[in-house]
């Protein structure tokens, strides 16, 4: 969802999702709090259910005061949550000075200056500069009609948008091991990169680091599904 003002549109959480976020999970956390003893209880008379000397100790547990420990647990858990949820959703920020990225704390600033092209390729937020490196690649979290403000948002600050995505398509290739087309350091670095696929969000920051690594080696990469495809910058 984006909001507009006179000068910037941000992209990211409305007002709606915030309060879905901090006011439904704190009270789904609430509820399992109040009903914890009593679903331990039913669990452990079942014989196929895992944990059963937990869930005993749990079903014991049926004094009030417990029960209060448990809601005000669950309570906590759900804000925690909704916090967790909040920082892992790219916000972005757009201007006529600058593009700023945030997600979990970490932030990235492109200056308009440098934008010759901005554009969606799948569910990331590209900027190129003119060389057609890319400045940034986020992944975005809006969902049907909000992916449509997307592009209208950053026209609205003068950025070139490119609705047919990547000017550059056509120029993408499969990576293969040893491509004999890319020097042995771009090879390494991408042989690096595929082995990071298999380690699920462990791996998300080396695949973040070593598609910078190529872009200083001269190279852009994209993946799909799992599968990495290169080009060289213009």
């Amino acid at each position: 969802m984006s909001t507009d003002s006179a000068t910037r549109t941000v992209i990211g959480h409305s007002m709606a999702d915030k309060v879905i976020l901090y006011g439904g999970l704190p009270l789904l956390g609430l509820v399992l709090g109040f009903f914890l003893p009593r679903i331990a209880d039913w669990a452990s008379a079942q014989r196929w259910a895992p944990f059963q000397g937990p869930l005993e100790l749990i079903a014991g547990w049926d004094s009030w005061w417990v029960v209060l420990i448990f809601i005000a647990v669950g309570g906590i858990a759900g804000f925690l949550l909704a916090a967790i949820a909040m920082e892992d959703t790219l916000k972005t920020t757009i201007t006529t000075s600058e593009v700023e990225f945030l997600k979990n704390k970490k932030t990235v600033r492109v200056p308009r200056e440098k934008v010759a092209v901005a554009f969606l390729d799948g569910k990331e937020i590209v900027l190129q500069d003119a060389r057609s490196a890319e400045l940034a690649r986020e992944r975005h979290d809006q969902l049907g009609s909000q992916v449509k403000a997307i592009g209208p948002a950053f026209r609205a600050h003068g950025y070139p948008w490119s609705d047919a995505g990547d000017p550059h398509e056509s120029e993408f290739r499969r990576w293969v091991e040893d491509d004999p087309d890319l020097s042995p350091s771009a090879n390494a670095v991408l042989k690096a990169r595929s082995k990071a696929f298999d380690q699920g969000d462990k791996g998300k920051a080396d695949l973040r680091e070593l598609r910078q690594e190529l872009a200083k080696l001269g190279y852009v990469v994209r993946d799909r599904d799992k599968k990495q495809y290169w080009r060289s910058v213009s």
